[in-house]
This record gives C-alpha cells, sequence and structure tokens, in this order.
C-alpha cells in the first residue's frame, strides 16, 4: 500500500512521504491565493480545482484552511464560514444544505496513543461525516471518526468525540445530547 491508502485506510501512514508532502503543498499555495483571492466568483473556482467534490450553491468564507483538499466534500448548499479548518487527512464529508460556523474545525487527522509511533511521526486519520441540513456552531471542534446525523445541530464552543444522532442538538465538552428536534 502507498502511504495515502493507509492515511485513507486509517492505518499508521508517514506524513513526509513525498506524495503527500506534494499534497498538502498544493493545498497550501491554493489555500493562500484563495484567502486572498476579493473577487468571489475566482475563489469558487479555486474550490472547485481544490476539493474532491464541491456542491452547486455552496460556499465557503475566507480565510479556510485544510490539509489537502481533495479529501473534502462538500453537498449541495453547503455554507462554511470564516476561520474554518479541515484537516482532511481522511475523507470528510459535509451534507447537502449544512451550515458550519465560523472557527469550526472538523479534524479527521490523529496520532497514535503509544508514544513510541508518536516519536517515529507516524500518524492516523480517520473519516468524518456531517450529515445533510446540520449547523455546527461557532468554535466547535469535530474531533476524528466521528460521524454527525442529518439535521443534528451541534452548540457553538463544543467538543464532538463521539458520533451524534439524527435530530437532536449537542453541546458541551465532550459534546452530549441535550434534547431532541
Amino acid at each position: 500500500m502507498t502511504e495515502r491508502e493507509k492515511m485513507l485506510a486509517g492505518e499508521p501512514y508517514d506524513p513526509f512521504d513525498p506524495d503527500l508532502l506534494a499534497g498538502r503543498r498544493r493545498a497550501q499555495e491554493t489555500v493562500i491565493a484563495f484567502n486572498a483571492e476579493p473577487d468571489e466568483d475566482r475563489r469558487l473556482g479555486m474550490l472547485r480545482g481544490l476539493l474532491g467534490s464541491f456542491g452547486e450553491r455552496s460556499l465557503i468564507v475566507p480565510p479556510f484552511f485544510c490539509d489537502y483538499g481533495t479529501h473534502l466534500h462538500l453537498g449541495y448548499d453547503a455554507f462554511v464560514n470564516t476561520n474554518s479548518v479541515f484537516l482532511d487527512c481522511a475523507e470528510i464529508t459535509v451534507g447537502d444544505h449544512a451550515r458550519i460556523g465560523p472557527g469550526v474545525q472538523v479534524l479527521a487527522a490523529d496520532h497514535p496513543r503509544e508514544p513510541e509511533l508518536r516519536e517515529q511521526d507516524v500518524e492516523l486519520a480517520f473519516p468524518v461525516r456531517i450529515g445533510a441540513r446540520c449547523w455546527i456552531g461557532a468554535g466547535a471542534i469535530v474531533c476524528p471518526g466521528v460521524t454527525i446525523g442529518e439535521h443534528a445541530i451541534v452548540g457553538a464552543g463544543s467538543v464532538v468525540t463521539r458520533d451524534i444522532p439524527a435530530r437532536v442538538m449537542a453541546a458541551g465538552i465532550p459534546a452530549r445530547v441535550i434534547r431532541e428536534l
């Protein structure tokens, strides 16, 4: 398996692999240009070239940051507010009509629990899925491997460490279901 295949399969991988370094470099160059571009149409063109998929009527407000871009998928009419971070070492899927607040971090990147592996610069990654019509409040952090069900709301400042079912509101550190919708 290549290091990219290991990364996408949730296996330990070498983040300094030349292919992965080149992918991150490409994304950084595009993101820097995107964040500096005043013309919205040009920014949308940059996103279509960077992201794995970018749904019609979707919008990302700069500044925006990602690791690769190619593993980030936004559905139809998804909205990502300013200062968002997507560490897309594994697939990150944002459903149709989802709303992502300012300063939200969606993190597929992870690290081994064993200190010996961390010392070897081995990394891990696990997919994140945000369902259709979700609302992720400002400053929330969504951790690796989490699925947030359709129509769910995550309160501002929450840290989502476990799956959140559909049609609930979750908040807190760690995020817990506080009511059904």
